[in-house]
């Protein structure tokens, strides 16, 4: 009877063999965290308040690749004016990112900052 209680050995304990395995999961989740998520989560809010802090005016590139000045928001379009007297209503979601004076899209930032 007592051999089968040696087969089983320190495993059969539990305890600190059970914690350890997990460690590296942890650890794997960690990373993913800090090199993946976060930085998207930081994207995803610069990119909200930019839409949210759009007024007439503004010029801007939509995610197809239009360019325009703003002359029209509600909650949920905009209207763009891409020549003049030509005006098109896009969601307000597909605005990419502002232009800078010269016409180029502003860069996006990456990482830290």
């Amino acid at each position: 009877m007592t051999g089968v209680a040696y087969a089983a050995g320190p495993a059969a304990g539990g305890g600190a063999g059970g914690l350890a395995s997990f460690v590296p999961l942890i650890l794997i989740f960690g990373v993913f965290y800090f090199m993946l998520i976060r930085p998207q989560q930081k994207q995803a809010k610069l990119q909200r308040q930019f839409l949210n802090d759009m007024k007439n005016g503004d010029k801007v590139v939509t995610k197809g690749g239009i360019h325009g000045t703003i002359t029209g928001l509600t909650d949920s379009v905009v209207t763009l004016e891409i020549a003049e007297k030509v005006r098109i209503k896009v969601s307000r979601s597909s605005i990419g990112s502002p232009l800078t004076k010269d016409g180029a899209p502003v860069p996006v930032k990456k990482g830290g900052a």
